[in-house]
């Protein structure tokens, strides 16, 4: 890459030069994605080199090619762990524990705090904990959806058929919580492992 007065201009100039057999689309989302992300870790880490923040980015023919993969065979990307070199796209600053671990603390609030506010509060990290997750771009769409179905849509299910049952409260109610919370830290330690970083 040639050194001139703008590198950030001209590294997106190589993507887009190398990126050429993408859809046009797909071109201009993944340039408008690497100048966030520059122009986000530039405002995180204004002490940081520009060659140095570009090169963790990589390099722009992996890029593409990256994006490439994932434009020609979904179900593959879907699959892997997530390329190499492939650019981070920060939509938000959410880290990817953050929805984890609503999802998963969204029963114990229930479970501890069983009178007003705790259900509420429940309800709010499980709802919000579900969004987080369909909105974070550090799982596929695959993982999204199980995990959304069982952390969020599975336990609320279960737990609303068993009241509107009328279940008898005690040890089965207590055992089906503790299944329930094996479940959601089951569900959030496998995302945990499967997430792209």
């Amino acid at each position: 890459m040639k050194t001139s007065a703008d590198p950030v201009r001209d590294y997106l100039s190589a993507v887009e030069r190398e990126g050429s057999a993408l859809p046009a689309d797909r071109r201009q989302e993944l340039l408008a994605d690497l100048a966030e992300h520059i122009e986000v870790t530039r405002a995180e880490r204004p002490g940081a080199a520009i060659g140095e923040i570009l090169a963790e980015l990589g390099d722009p023919r992996t890029i593409v090619a990256t994006a490439l993969a994932e434009a020609g065979n979904t179900a593959a990307g879907a699959a892997g762990d997530g390329a190499a070199g492939a650019p981070p796209r920060r939509r938000g600053k959410v880290h990817p524990l953050a929805p984890l671990l609503m999802l998963t603390l969204s029963l114990p609030f229930m479970m501890v705090f069983p009178d007003l506010p705790g259900p509420l509060f429940g309800v709010l990290f499980r709802i919000t904990g579900a969004v987080l997750l369909c909105t974070s771009v550090h799982w596929t769409t695959v993982q999204k959806t199980t995990g959304v179905l069982l952390t969020a849509v599975l336990p609320t299910a279960v737990i609303t058929t068993w009241n509107l049952a009328g279940g008898p409260a005690g040890t089965p109610s207590l055992v089906a919580n503790l299944i329930t919370l094996a479940l959601l830290a089951g569900t959030a330690v496998w995302l945990w492992r499967a997430r792209r970083v």
